[in-house]
């Protein structure tokens, strides 16, 4: 069975299906199954993930906004429209360099 904070069926946009939380970070979950998650999240400007590793690749879409993301300390400067990939075991920050919002996939294998 899916878990999702959104109706299956029904049309959505990320940019409008979460608000930003005054210093804070705000996450929804839109698919989650065993293969892979994706995740809608807001930052509020100031806010960041500091440097961590994960087991899965993951896919960063930036949907508002602009944010930096550290990549094996390499920055990458996204704006609205911009998507980078972040490798599996490969050490990754976010920092909000202004409010922007994010669709996080994340592929299990």
């Amino acid at each position: 069975m899916e878990k999702s904070i959104f109706e299956p069926g029904t049309k959505f946009r990320f940019p409008e299906s979460v608000e930003y939380s005054t210093d804070g970070i705000i996450s929804k979950r839109v698919i989650d199954r065993p293969t892979g998650s994706v995740t809608l999240f807001a930052f509020d400007k100031g806010q960041k993930l500091s440097t961590h590793l994960a087991p899965y690749d993951a896919m960063a879409q930036v949907v508002e906004g602009e944010a930096e993301i550290v990549i094996d300390n390499n920055p990458n400067h996204l704006v609205t429209g911009d998507t980078i990939v972040m490798p599996a075991g490969i050490p990754h920050a976010v920092n909000a360099t202004e409010k922007f919002k994010m669709v996080l996939t994340m592929i299990k294998g």
